[in-house]
């Protein structure tokens, strides 16, 4: 089996990675996976909401993710996105905050005051012992989320990541080649490339691998992007 895409940095396959199992070979896990929460959203569909969509693959309960992390194991690094709405990863060990703009974030399926702009990154696995230096509150420079010029309409995929965060993060891993076993639009495999690192990631829907390999095979990536 050949990989979708692959250049010097960053290798794609197309599947179910409980199935195309390359990543595994990995150092340091870093990764949205299907959280679990059964999302769907038909509203508002149009080319400026990439959130309408009939849901993600593996997305009826946390058994795909739990399957992935199981396969990576307790003892090598990662950083998993996740939800607080279904049980968080067995073994986490503490949580960040990815704080998304108030702009087009945090608003469907709410009815109080307050938007729901953030979301949880699990630490999972062992990590070298060191003098902690960085806020455990990830930002980004994105304005906003959705709409005209939200990152993940520039994106387009529903749950798209800013690239300057995921460059954050990867920038704070030990040493080694990163794993994004669902790669959704593929922001941290282009992360991983602009810092100079060797990633390897799966996706199971072709129109996202497509998504992936055009957003790699661009010889300028904006700051601060989609994911």
């Amino acid at each position: 089996m050949k990989p979708y895409y692959a250049d010097e940095h960053v290798t794609l396959w197309h599947g179910d990675c409980r199935e195309a199992t390359e990543w595994l070979a990995a150092d340091v896990l870093v990764t949205d996976p299907p959280w679990g929460v059964s999302y769907r959203h038909g509203a508002w569909a149009g080319k400026h909401n990439p959130a309408a969509h009939a849901g993600i693959a593996g997305d009826r309960d946390t058994s795909t993710r739990d399957a992935a992390l199981a396969s990576w194991g307790s003892e090598r690094p990662a950083l998993v996105f996740g939800s607080l709405r279904v049980g968080f990863p067995t073994g986490w060990k503490k949580a960040l905050v990815f704080e998304k703009p108030v702009v087009g974030a945090g608003l469907f399926g709410q009815r109080d005051p307050w938007l729901m702009n953030w979301e949880p990154i699990f630490l999972l696995g062992n990590w070298p012992n060191q003098t902690p230096t960085r806020s455990a509150v990830i930002k980004t420079r994105s304005l906003a989320a959705s709409g005209y010029n939200g990152y993940s309409t520039r994106a387009g995929h529903a749950h798209a990541k800013p690239l300057d965060v995921m460059e954050a993060l990867i920038d704070a891993c030990p040493p080694g080649v990163i794993a994004d076993p669902f790669a959704g639009s593929g922001s941290a495999l282009v992360a991983a490339r602009n810092l100079g690192r060797q990633a390897i990631g799966v996706e199971i829907e072709e129109r996202y691998c497509e998504l992936i390999a055009r957003r790699l095979a661009q010889d300028v990536l904006p700051i601060g992007g989609a994911a």
